[in-house]
């Protein structure tokens, strides 16, 4: 039987059938799970180009509407000796009324996840690449607006989820929300961050995002105070650099994944 401890590391997907016949294998999944946090981003693979893209407010409408269209999520993972539960702290997507669960079990090599309250099918493999350990991660509180973020990383892989400035009305899908919108607020609807990257001797440099401006940009994590805040470099819509400040409200696994951290300045 599989437990939360056998699914440590980086998972891609290769299939999602749904129950009315619908397949896809070309959306582009990255999910990190760490001791029991994870963090999850789904892209369509028909990406427009970003060039010139800084910050949110050089977005299009045409721009943001794509954004839209993606998925991703992160939370903590739970399992009750038969069901996994995907508790998702943030969402990309306005809430669902639907739990995120389903059964987990490996097949002809890969993993299979059949949804408990919607009988989807989906086809994981794991990066057997990438390593991990250390494997470790945080959840943070926005010392200024309140929100929810949260940090993962298994051996040098890291995920990275900040939550938008605003709560999405649920049952809606956030190209409905945007799509009545202005592009002014339809820019604040798609700021939700959920990156992913990877930890060398250049930092931790972010090579996917829900953001594509924020790809090649470092994360720059500071662990200050006997490890009770955490700081990381942003941008603001108008384009100046600062220091998002966070409270730590929880940790697990092996901390050493703060090995790489810079110091607060």
């Amino acid at each position: 039987m599989l437990n939360i401890g056998d699914l440590q590391g980086l998972w891609r997907r290769s299939l999602i059938v749904w129950p009315d016949g619908r397949r896809d294998g070309t959306t582009v999944v990255s999910w990190l799970q760490g001791p029991n946090f994870y963090i999850d981003l789904r892209a369509p693979a028909s990406r427009p180009d970003f060039a010139g893209v800084a910050t949110r407010d050089d977005l299009t409408f045409d721009q943001v509407t794509w954004l839209a269209t993606q998925e991703g999520f992160a939370g903590q993972l739970f399992f009750d000796g038969q069901f996994f539960a995907w508790q998702r702290l943030i969402d990309y997507q306005p809430k669902s009324p639907n739990a995120d669960a389903g059964r987990l079990w490996f097949e002809d090599g890969r993993m299979i996840e059949e949804g408990r309250d919607i009988p989807y099918i989906e086809h994981w493999h794991r990066d057997d690449h990438a390593e991990v350990t250390p494997c470790g991660a945080l959840r943070l509180v926005d010392r200024d607006t309140g929100g929810t973020g949260l940090l993962v990383r298994t051996g040098s892989l890291f995920m990275y989820a900040r939550d938008r400035p605003l709560v999405l009305p649920p049952g809606h899908s956030l190209s409905g929300c945007v799509a009545a919108a202005t592009l002014a607020d339809a820019r604040i609807m798609i700021d939700c961050e959920i990156s992913f990257g990877r930890i060398s001797a250049a930092g931790w440099i972010i090579e996917t995002s829900s953001l594509p401006y924020r790809e090649g940009a470092a994360l720059r994590p500071a662990i200050a105070d006997g490890h009770t805040q955490f700081r990381n470099a942003d941008v603001t819509a108008s384009g100046v650099p600062h220091a998002r400040a966070w409270t730590v409200s929880q940790s697990e696994g092996d901390l050493r994944f703060t090995d790489a951290c810079v110091a607060v300045v």
